[in-house]
């Protein structure tokens, strides 16, 4: 695997240190705790510092938005649309820059760093179609046709946190912002304290575009002191993240009494046919475990792949991952960028250490490599894991993927399904609508045919979330918008209250409105 070796972390860079003091100059605080250091992970090098918040300026941080947010809220939503699309055109004009913002603060090839900023102006295309539609007042049936009418209309929940993790800092923060503002609420943004700046340079754009200061606040520092004290004030809450972060996020949402949505692990499976073109199942392979150095939550860890063509698949995606280049340089040459800092490395050097002590077979990959910067890590293809190894067990979250033959589809059906997470899988066959046959066994929220993940997560009319460790609720879609509404059900009699009327002996009330709830029950059948 050849190497780009990168030299200062701004070198080649649009951003320099003054730069990206003046975000952080936007965060607002009274009162911190100390200042958060943020590394870029390609060198090492220091870059800047953001604050970390404490409680009392994280309860400063929400007032401001609330109060900004009463008067967001009352704007039409044209004209919500019509900021976020300005917004949009924005990041479209200002791309390279933004690419080059997120490679510092990720350390990822440019080529998944670009995939982030082509994502989210494609978000608010979407909304800005569907949210008129979707936030409308809803005529609905009543019990009583002709004597009763009943609509839902829809209000913002409030103030909306939307804690983003480091792996995405733009697709993943703007996924729960974007139609947190179309819907009318407030949003207190916690970015990772890896990677705050992109977070800030969002805000910065969105402003520019026309939003109102403070309608969307960032605060910075660590989750366990900056969470408790922002779910303890806000009305929603949109988490990306771990299991365990993500069961304490809804522990204590559930005991506000507020709502959320939990986008965390997975140990996403990718299952390859016998009958599957293995060229083209070995590009999504690479796609689907390599991508950003396999720390992205659909990737693919585990791949089943069908006896008879175990042997061809192993042998081309060996080669294809051999050839595939390190580096995080500021243009589209490496293929595969860093990890983002010490604990992540030493995650997948774990994992790989204990895979080859219990006797799994390293094909390619399977080492550090210091010489190119301090985290990264060779794309890694294992076969013969035992199921008791880390690396079968765990989420690696590291570009290492392990690939099993298996005698059928059944049997890779019920490898698959052999796991708590449930976010992402993959078939791949020549038969595509025996994939989708496949795809529905699967018990996962997004399976993709003849794909890695593209196709399902960039289906934005299509809701997109896990099952069982791999958390709940749903980004993209109606659904996407809707969680951030509280409906309202408005009820009108035309003929008054729905009681005994004047006059009208209580047993006749009773008979004449059983039968009438009869006969209509009967008709709405018959109709």
């Amino acid at each position: 695997m050849e190497a780009d070796i990168t030299g200062s972390a701004f070198e080649g860079s649009r951003w320099s240190r003054d730069r990206l003091e003046s975000l952080a100059e936007r965060l607002t605080v009274a009162s911190v705790d100390d200042d958060i250091p943020v590394v870029a992970p390609a060198t090492g090098e220091g870059i800047g510092a953001v604050p970390a918040f404490d409680e009392s300026a994280v309860e400063a941080a929400v007032s401001r938005c609330r109060d900004a947010a009463e008067g967001w809220r009352e704007r039409p939503v044209d004209e919500r649309v019509a900021v976020l699309d300005r917004f949009a055109d924005r990041l479209e004009d200002d791309r390279a820059a933004l690419i080059d913002l997120i490679q510092l603060e990720t350390g990822k090839a440019r080529r998944h760093a670009f995939e982030e900023t082509l994502e989210v102006p494609q978000g608010v295309h979407y909304y800005a179609r569907k949210a008129p539609a979707l936030l409308a007042r809803e005529r609905r049936a009543g019990a009583f046709p002709l004597v009763t009418n009943v609509a839902v209309e829809y209000d913002p929940v409030g103030v909306v946190s939307v804690i983003s993790p480091w792996n995405y800092p733009v697709t993943l923060a703007m996924a729960d912002v974007i139609p947190a503002l179309v819907a009318g609420n407030g949003v207190v943004l916690k970015p990772d304290e890896k990677t705050p700046f992109s977070a800030l340079a969002l805000v910065d754009r969105l402003e520019e575009a026309g939003l109102p200061e403070e309608v969307v606040t960032v605060v910075t520092g660590e989750g366990p002191s900056v969470g408790p004290a922002l779910i303890d004030r806000v009305e929603y809450v949109a988490f990306t993240g771990s299991a365990a972060t993500g069961r304490a996020v809804a522990e204590r949402a559930g005991r506000n009494l507020i709502d959320c949505s939990l986008e965390l692990g997975g140990k996403n499976p990718m299952l390859v046919c016998a009958d599957a073109d293995v060229e083209t199942a070995v590009r999504g392979a690479l796609v689907g475990c390599f991508t950003n150095a396999g720390q992205l939550c659909l990737s693919f860890e585990r791949i089943y792949v069908e006896e008879p063509a175990f042997g061809a698949f192993v042998e081309a995606f060996v080669a294809a991952t051999r050839s595939l280049t390190l580096g995080a340089s500021y243009d589209y040459g490496p293929d595969v960028g860093s990890l983002i800092d010490a604990a992540q490395l030493e995650r997948v050097i774990a994992h790989v250490t204990d895979a080859r002590e219990r006797g799994a077979t390293v094909h390619v990959g399977g080492r550090e490599r210091p010489d190119v910067g301090p985290y990264f890590y060779e794309p890694t293809v294992l076969t013969d894991l035992p199921q008791e190894a880390t690396a079968a067990c765990e989420e690696t979250f590291g570009p290492v993927v392990a690939v099993e033959p298996v005698p059928s589809v059944e049997s890779a059906v019920e490898r698959a399904n052999d796991t708590p997470y449930g976010l992402n899988a993959s078939v791949f066959t020549s038969d595509r609508k025996r994939g989708e046959t496949i795809a529905s066994r699967l018990q996962f929220g997004t399976v993709c045919v003849n794909d890695a993940y593209v196709t399902g997560w960039s289906a934005f009319d299509a809701p997109m979330g896990g099952v069982g460790d791999s958390g709940v609720g749903r980004r993209h879609g109606p659904e996407g918008l809707r969680r951030y509404l509280e409906p309202r059900t408005v009820a009108t009699s035309r003929l008054g209250p729905v009681a005994d009327p004047p006059l009208v002996p209580t047993a006749w009330f009773v008979r004449a409105t059983g039968a009438l709830s009869s006969a209509l029950r009967r008709l709405e059948r018959r109709l």
